[in-house]
């Protein structure tokens, strides 16, 4: 008994060693920090284009966008002129949108968060995210030659659809290159793309994103930042439903 007790502990003890070693990998955890903050930074105002494309339609909207930190967040329609107005906010773990045709604010259920935003292949549930990746991923790295890449695994506590991810990250410019999204048997579901880099107010960043779900065929949405600037003076009072409405 005590032999098998010995056994027992010692098993622990090495499932929590090998745990806390891929919990403590400094590195990747700088590196995945970077890649959360790439495109938020503290506070940050954009323009940008999508452009979405199906088998049966293509369609490009240009949207305004702000952003403080992780929680708040509001995504406007500029065109095309009969969408203009739809828009979104995002307080902490509330989302609602804004249909100005008939002047109603929505609240997006959770039943919903893996809903399309705006017939794109980005979900309610991408504009939703509330945590940083360090807080909800164990994050382990391999070295290559010309890249990182950085495997992400949901701790036991995160809600999420995504069995997995996988960044591939630039080791000359620490950009990110392609990011794999897989399900919970480990199959690919969608990759994005990043391309295009440009220095937005001072920092250079991918200008392009594409984003490719591998179980729709013909389907694909592209992101480009027209402008970019950080440092904005915004507050959380800002991110109001009368704003919304605005």
């Amino acid at each position: 008994m005590k032999r098998f007790l010995s056994q027992i502990l010692l098993a622990l003890m090495a499932f929590w060693l090998t745990s806390a070693a891929a919990e403590s990998d400094p590195k990747a955890v700088e590196l995945l920090e970077r890649m959360d903050q790439l495109y938020q930074q503290d506070a940050s105002h954009a323009t940008m284009t999508m452009h979405i494309k199906t088998p049966d339609y293509e369609r490009t909207m240009k949207m305004e966008s702000w952003s403080l930190g992780l929680d708040y967040a509001l995504v406007r329609v500029l065109e095309p002129v009969r969408d203009r107005g739809v828009s979104t906010l995002k307080r902490e773990n509330d989302m609602w949108n804004y249909l100005p045709r008939v002047n109603r604010v929505v609240k997006v259920p959770p039943s919903m968060m893996m809903g399309s935003w705006m017939g794109s292949d980005f979900t309610n549930d991408d504009l939703m995210r509330d945590a940083s990746w360090v807080e909800e991923y164990t994050v382990t790295l391999v070295e290559e030659e010309a890249r990182y890449l950085l495997r992400l695994v949901p701790r036991e506590q995160t809600v999420t659809v995504w069995g997995g991810m996988e960044i591939d990250i630039d080791r000359s410019t620490l950009l990110p290159l392609e990011q794999r999204y897989y399900n919970e048997a480990g199959t690919l579901m969608r990759v994005m793309a990043f391309a295009e880099v440009r220095e937005f107010d001072g920092i250079a960043l991918p200008a392009r994103m594409v984003l490719t779900p591998l179980n729709k065929e013909g389907h694909q949405t592209t992101v480009e930042y027209n402008d970019l600037t950080f440092d904005v003076n915004l507050s959380e009072n800002w991110f109001t439903l009368q704003n919304l409405r605005r």
